[in-house]
């Protein structure tokens, strides 16, 4: 029989999965420098370690915000993914904690982790791109999506607006790390569901935000179809004189970037049915929320705007190619 006083077991899945995580995603890291071999690992720690600490930062925010508000939350369980599958080596990672009616908990339990994120991951990204080269682009590669506040950030290192007139950014592994923490940021601040921007929709328009919540959801295939129509017309444009007539580049191209609307819609639609419900669980509408959660609202919300990417990634015709990363 075990005492009361006993102290909890020791965490061993969650540190055995970190630690799988630190070697997915410095093996990721090694590749984008030298895409032929993950020798010296070493050379990949420039963007495991800034997007590992992007990543503990948010969980841990939320870790701490849950703690002090007396709701039950786990230690982070981080998610590797094996070189070569996804850009990052890792899908993020996640807690466990008890849920809360209590709107002002859940505002802060949810903002607490974007926030605490983006606190590194801003720094990191402009420190990465003092050491990104900007260069003229050729060949077919990628090209990572742009938000309001990474093209501020751009012209804040490079002093210009890129991408321009063929050429733009080549991103340092650092700064693939901070970009990647805004993509994540981004992701989890979508208002639906039981994601952050879910909770901390909720948490601001109580439970009649639920119907609303399911009009966003819906609205992620038109997103997707919006994002395809501006790629495809894009990669015409860049296609002129490079392909042949009859070549599907573009509208490859144009399908693929438009695809992670889809995906998204299909996994949010998966995970109310697993669930036997889409809705966010309810809250408690008798109390409004004091001043200064509505001001941590708005914080952001604004800071969502800032960090949205439209179209997170799509091939360009006219990019360098995916693996080739600056010194």
């Amino acid at each position: 029989m075990k005492s009361l006083d006993a102290p909890p077991p020791f965490p061993w899945v969650n540190l055995g999965l970190f630690v799988a995580t630190v070697l997915t995603t410095t093996a990721t890291g090694a590749l984008a420098v030298h895409p032929s071999s993950f020798f010296p690992l070493s050379d990949g720690l420039s963007f495991s370690i800034p997007l590992l600490a992007i990543l503990v930062c948010h969980e841990f925010g939320h870790y701490f915000a849950a703690r002090i508000h007396g709701v039950s939350a786990s230690l982070p369980y981080f998610i590797p993914l094996p070189p070569g599958i996804g850009l990052f080596g890792t899908m993020g990672a996640v807690i466990t904690q008890g849920g809360t009616t209590d709107r002002r908990k859940l505002i802060d339990i949810g903002a607490a982790g974007p926030l605490a994120g983006l606190v590194v991951a801003i720094p990191v990204l402009y420190y990465g791109l003092l050491l990104s080269p900007v260069k003229t682009l050729e060949g077919l590669g990628l090209q990572e999506g742009n938000s309001l506040l990474y093209l501020g950030l751009k012209y804040a290192a490079k002093g210009a607006v890129l991408p321009d007139g063929g050429r733009d950014v080549i991103l340092h592994p650092t700064a693939l790390a901070g970009w990647a923490g805004l993509l994540i940021t981004m992701i989890n601040l979508l208002p639906i569901g039981q994601l952050d921007g879910g909770h901390i929709a909720t948490a601001y328009f109580g439970n009649r935000y639920r119907q609303v919540a399911r009009i966003v959801h819906r609205a992620l295939p038109w997103l997707a179809l919006g994002a395809f129509a501006w790629v495809y017309r894009a990669a015409q444009a860049e296609a002129l004189g490079k392909i042949l007539p009859g070549d599907h580049t573009p509208f490859l191209i144009a399908l693929s970037a438009s695809l992670v609307w889809v995906v998204w819609f299909a996994l949010l639609w998966g995970l109310g049915r697993a669930t036997k419900s889409f809705d966010h669980p309810p809250v408690d509408d008798r109390f409004g929320l004091p001043g200064s959660r509505v001001v941590l609202f708005w914080v952001v919300a604004v800071t969502f705007a800032l960090i949205f990417m439209p179209i997170p990634l799509r091939q360009s015709i006219g990019v360098l190619a995916s693996g080739e990363v600056g010194p």
